[in-house]
């Protein structure tokens, strides 16, 4: 009888189902923020609404849900007098539109579309990795 072990090196195969798991649940999570986010977007001309992306890097395990549009920012953090952290002009002022028109503003007031979206998939969001990862076991 002999009493040799032999032992069996299995932890890049585990690795690479843990980062399948997660890269799978990135993308599912980021897509679900990001459709909140759409929801959750006022619509004027719809542009804003229809801008939002997902886009998930798998080597650095990250979700970038975000718009490229100028006017996404302003929409989330407000302008002027009603900027989120306060560092918006105090002062009113007038501006031009595309149509010639003149308007005269204090600011836009912040709608935090993608924050409130974030604050509501958050919760099921971790729920879902922690499931994800404990069905591994």
């Amino acid at each position: 009888m002999s009493n040799e072990v032999e032992f069996v090196d299995y932890s890049i195969h585990v690795k690479a189902e843990i980062s399948n798991a997660v890269i799978a649940w990135l993308h599912e999570f980021g897509s679900e923020i990001k459709s909140q986010a759409q929801r959750n977007t006022k619509v004027n001309t719809g542009q804003l609404k229809g801008s939002w992306e997902n886009v998930v890097d798998d080597t650095s395990y990250t979700a970038t849900i975000g718009s490229p549009l100028e006017n996404a920012i302003w929409e989330e953090y407000g302008t002027g007098q009603y900027a989120v952290n306060g560092d918006g002009r105090k002062t009113p002022w007038s501006y031009q539109d595309a149509k010639g028109n003149w308007h005269h503003t204090i600011g836009k007031k912040p709608q935090r579309a993608l924050q409130k979206a974030f604050d509501k998939a958050r919760p099921k969001a971790q729920k879902s990795l922690e499931n994800k990862l404990k069905e591994m076991e």
